[in-house]
């Protein structure tokens, strides 16, 4: 999911192939929950061959339809003529600036069939929610993966995923289409920052690293747990390894990220307890890495996604603790209401190599939980 090449899109899209057909019940629901009003703006993301575009313009919506395959946007605006009040342009809703939408705001956005293709959820999702006008609607058309064979699970959503989708809105509804989640979501729902502890770890020496490696937009990685958290790469260290050594074979070993010991900084030492043990984790800021993040333990870790850091205080989902510490190490009061740890003397300046903040996000909540020392 999410990996997917322009190019590969656009040999999918050339070869005539395509995706499920509109269906009667998306049409019904379209209508019932997300009528056009009067001037309504629509963002179809991902229109492929344009046929939701096409669906929406009908209904009164003035559309703007994007794809990140060129030949989606060449066919769809071929196929659809004259006379249509729809605005078609390749664009990369995951990698490139909402600022470049031909609109600021929009009563509706519509991903249909498309956002398992979506890598970076947690962030796009983010931003959209500031794209929604008042009493605007997100509506989110995707195959459940319980509905698709083993072999076609990379392009449906599991209950996991659709949860999380869902959570930080005042208004979260899910409907059946023919078989397809068909999801409402309106009035983003921030939620005052709460910490919480999970079950009891089994016994060691709690020693560990947890890493922070930003992308070039200064966004942080983090990794979706099988227990129910975001946490940073990073885990227990070795026996005769020093902290920096283990953050760059953690963080190849979690995520596939390349990195030399010498591009690793050793931030801070940082020491709490949980259940009754103390716990010490080492803070380390990785300056340079190669590669692109994948799941490699995914008994661990569902999937990776850089995050906006201004996003972290409204994030709905739980943040792991020992990551909590280390992210309040690089960037300093960013997080509110942290659980109690002691800093012990700080080796580098806080927050080296790291850009500051320009502002907090107002959506969504974030959760601090300890389920395992350091994953």
């Amino acid at each position: 999911m999410g990996h997917t090449t322009p190019d590969e899109w656009d040999a999918y899209y050339t070869s005539g192939r395509t995706f499920r057909h509109l269906g009667d019940a998306e049409r019904e629901l379209l209508a019932t929950h997300a009528p056009a009003p009067e001037g309504g703006l629509a963002l179809d993301a991902g229109c492929g061959l344009g046929e939701l575009a096409r669906h929406l313009a009908a209904a009164g919506y003035t559309v703007d339809a994007i794809d990140r395959s060129p030949a989606a946007v060449d066919l769809a605006r071929s196929d659809t003529g004259d006379g249509w009040s729809i605005d078609y342009r390749c664009f990369d809703i995951e990698r490139d600036s909402l600022d470049g939408l031909p609109h600021p705001a929009y009563d509706l956005i519509t991903f249909r069939l498309s956002w398992a293709f979506v890598r970076d959820r947690t962030r796009v999702l983010n931003r959209l929610r500031e794209r929604l006008r008042p009493g605007g609607t997100l509506c989110v058309i995707t195959p459940v993966a319980e509905e698709v064979p083993d072999g076609r699970r990379a392009i449906a959503l599991d209950e996991d995923e659709l949860g999380l989708l869902s959570a930080g809105w005042a208004v979260a509804e899910r409907h059946d289409a023919e078989g397809l989640a068909f999801l409402v979501l309106r009035e983003p729902a921030p939620a005052r920052a709460a910490y919480a502890g999970e079950r009891q770890p089994s016994a060691h020496a709690l020693t560990g690293a947890g890493v922070v490696v930003t992308d070039t937009g200064g966004r942080v990685l983090l990794g979706w747990s099988t227990h129910g958290a975001w946490e940073l790469p990073g885990g227990k260290n070795s026996a005769g390894e020093d902290f920096s050594e283990t953050a760059v074979r953690e963080l190849e070993e979690e995520t596939g990220l390349k990195a030399s010991p010498a591009d690793a900084r050793l931030l801070a030492l940082l020491m709490d307890t949980v259940h009754g043990m103390p716990r010490m984790t080492a803070a380390v800021r990785v300056l340079a890495h190669t590669g692109e993040p994948a799941v490699t333990e995914p008994h661990l870790i569902h999937r990776w996604e850089w995050h906006e850091p201004a996003d972290l205080p409204a994030l709905a989902q739980p943040l792991f603790t020992p990551s909590a510490h280390v992210i309040d190490t690089v960037w300093p009061g960013l997080l509110t209401g942290l659980p109690p740890r002691s800093p012990l003397p700080d080796r580098n300046p806080r927050g080296a190599g790291v850009t500051p903040i320009a502002r907090p996000s107002p959506f969504m909540h974030q959760v601090a939980t300890s389920r395992s020392p350091f994953g």
